[in-house]
């Protein structure tokens, strides 16, 4: 029912310009309204979300948006196929920007606002838009928090989680209105800078320009850049400061950690660039720009960066393993995770030099949990079986090993381009349905953080399901 009314916007913008692909979008959003009216009809009579019920929700919310947020492409037949319609759909939902389309300027105002809009409605999510509207049972919020937000661990900034989500989405879309008064600021013609905003504050990288962002002034440029790494931060840092609780803001260990690996990354590409461009500016920009947009995971590019010298590509190969940090908009795998197994590493060294000391990991000059270490540990392991298994299957095509590498990193970590066939100038077409299949589920995967996608897969769940709906009914019929 809330995609019904999202659904509205790009068909307005379809008036604006008075294009007939509107009507796609208000058919789709009457047939989203009928089905949400009849799924909201039968109220069930437990409503606590526990944390296996917020994992399935959540990742089942995500598939139906995808569903059907692919339709409208279907109908306009500005991208024909079933799948490639679905891929370029859950690519933005998942804010990866990873695209099937070779000239994206031949589709419609509305089309190309709905494909950006995606992103901006994935970047924060829309379960914690729910939450900020729609009062829920017990802990049902915190558990749905946890299946959606990014990062290794959620906790509340307000007392209630309805006051956090709330502050979130507002903070959220007041960024996003800056950044478009900047860019609108700068000769960035409106549509352009709405589009560009919404691809920049959902770090989704979706563009309405064949070259990215390369066509647009340095202005421009660096708007997005530092917009692209205010997005990026941890919105507690934001939550504190707006509280003018500063010392907390900047106490942060992880938006340290954060922008000192953008600085080793932008000074390392700048020096591997400085002679290959004919200016020490554009040299600077195109350094800052492929920084901020590959860390953060947004993925606009102003160069083809697949071309450049070995040092900058491993670099940037580097960053698209890392990510931005937890609790933004960004994707990959968390600054956070980082700094928790360099820790551990460290602690665990002097293990072996001091067997008998007790050393205790620390983020933010707090010790933190076994738990965590071991929740961390899994993840890793987890990511890497997934990130291999899918290169497994992506190899049975035939593509160079730096095409299906890139495409399953690009796509888990939710970055967008990769190397080779998939590169700032490629795109993901040419991949056979299996191959987009697998990208498709790493990309819910690599937004969801990985585990309510699995644990929608566990066939556990549903044997569990099944048995206490089969029960239920047992009971109602003897009554």
């Amino acid at each position: 029912m809330l995609e019904a009314g999202l659904l509205l916007l790009p068909w307005v913008v379809s008036l604006y310009y008075r294009e007939e692909q509107g009507t796609a979008y208000i058919i789709v959003s009457a047939v989203c309204l009928v089905c949400g009216g009849l799924l909201s009809i039968r109220k069930p009579r437990n409503t606590v979300f526990y944390l296996k019920e917020g994992c399935v929700a959540t990742a089942l919310s995500w598939i139906a948006l995808s569903l059907f947020g692919c339709i409208p492409f279907m109908i306009t037949g500005e991208i024909p196929s079933f799948l490639d319609a679905l891929f370029e759909t859950v690519s933005g939902f998942s804010t990866t920007g990873a695209s099937i389309l070779d000239d994206v300027e031949a589709m419609s105002h509305c089309s190309l606002f709905w494909r950006s809009f995606t992103h901006w409605i994935g970047g924060m999510g829309v379960l914690l838009f729910i939450m900020a509207v729609v009062p829920l049972s017990g802990g049902s919020n915190i558990n749905l928090l946890r299946a959606e937000s990014p990062g290794p661990s959620v906790s509340k900034l307000a007392p209630k989680m309805k006051e956090t989500a709330r502050f979130l989405y507002i903070f959220y879309f007041a960024m996003t209105i800056a950044m478009i008064l900047f860019l609108v600021a700068g000769r960035v013609p409106f549509f352009d800078a709405v589009t560009t905003a919404f691809g920049t504050a959902g770090t989704g990288g979706f563009s309405i320009k064949r070259d990215s962002i390369a066509s647009y002034s340095s202005y421009a440029k660096w708007v997005i850049i530092i917009f692209m790494t205010l997005f990026g931060v941890n919105f507690n840092a934001y939550f504190f400061a707006v509280h003018r609780q500063f010392k907390k803001a900047f106490s942060i260990e992880e938006v340290r950690w954060y922008f000192a690996t953008i600085l080793v990354a932008f000074g390392l590409i700048f020096y591997d660039l400085k002679t290959m461009h004919d200016s020490t500016f554009k040299a600077i920009t195109d350094s800052a720009f492929q920084v901020s947009a590959v860390i953060t995971t947004t993925g606009f590019t102003t160069d083809n960066f697949d071309a450049w010298p070995e040092l900058a590509k491993t670099v940037i190969l580097g960053l698209m393993f890392i990510g931005a940090c937890a609790g933004s908009t960004g994707g990959g795998m968390k600054i956070s995770r980082f700094m928790v197994v360099f820790k551990n590493l460290l602690r665990e060294i002097h293990y072996y030099i001091h067997p008998k000391s007790v050393r205790k990991v620390k983020i933010d000059g707090k010790p933190i949990s076994q738990e965590i270490i071991r929740t961390t540990n899994i993840y890793f392991i987890t990511i890497i079986f997934i990130f291999c298994f899918s290169l497994l299957l992506l190899s049975l095509e035939g593509n160079d090993f730096s095409t299906n590498f890139s495409a399953v990193l690009t796509t888990l970590n939710n970055v967008g381009p990769g190397f080779s066939k998939v590169g700032p100038t490629g795109n993901f077409a040419f991949f056979t349905p299996l191959s987009k299949i697998v990208l498709i589920v790493d990309m819910l995967a690599g937004r969801l953080e990985l585990y309510p996608i699995l644990i929608l897969l566990n066939p556990t769940i549903w044997k569990d399901t099944l048995t206490q709906t089969g029960n239920g009914i047992k009971r109602r019929m003897s009554k």
